[in-house]
């Protein structure tokens, strides 16, 4: 068991703040792979809860592998959200207040496929037509990187 899920089981839905680590992970156009979760059918980059003890780092490329599938290369660190944009209550009542450490990865190898259960979609966006529905503990990082592409600061495009 992990150590949000023991911590719920110990103080139920009040709000419980932890660790975020997440991936944009952007292909050679700079498109971004984003999935839509399962649980509340949301758009939303790659990640989850760093567990006690874990390296954020670690946590993001192990979320990555279980969410798309993929293996990360080298990632760099894109930005760290906190506060109230990234306050969220789970489909399921569970109320949390992230810091999340989002790292942007164009170094990366497999075959993308979404996992079961939790990812039902996988799907490359241009920063610059992302879609509406988008979980919004996601929506900071995901306009900061739409921003920084269209001054051609986050990815080189041809």
């Amino acid at each position: 068991m992990g150590y949000v899920s023991d911590m719920r089981r110990r103080i139920g839905h009040d709000p419980l703040i932890f660790v975020g680590a997440s991936v944009l992970l952007a292909d050679s156009k700079g498109r971004l792979l984003l999935q839509r979760r399962a649980d509340n059918g949301l758009w939303g980059y790659h990640g989850g809860a760093a567990e006690l003890y874990e390296e954020v780092s670690a946590a993001a490329r192990r979320e990555l592998k279980e969410e798309t599938g993929l293996t990360a290369g080298n990632m760099t660190l894109f930005g760290v959200y906190s506060g109230p944009r990234t306050a969220y209550t789970y489909p399921n009542g569970d109320r949390a207040s992230i810091v999340d450490v989002v790292y942007l990865c164009t170094d990366y190898t497999g075959t993308p496929h979404p996992q079961q259960g939790e990812v039902s979609e996988l799907r490359w966006f241009d920063p610059e037509e992302l879609p509406e529905d988008i979980t919004p503990t996601c929506r900071p990082a995901l306009e900061e990187y739409a921003r920084r592409a269209a001054v051609n600061e986050t990815h080189p495009r041809g």
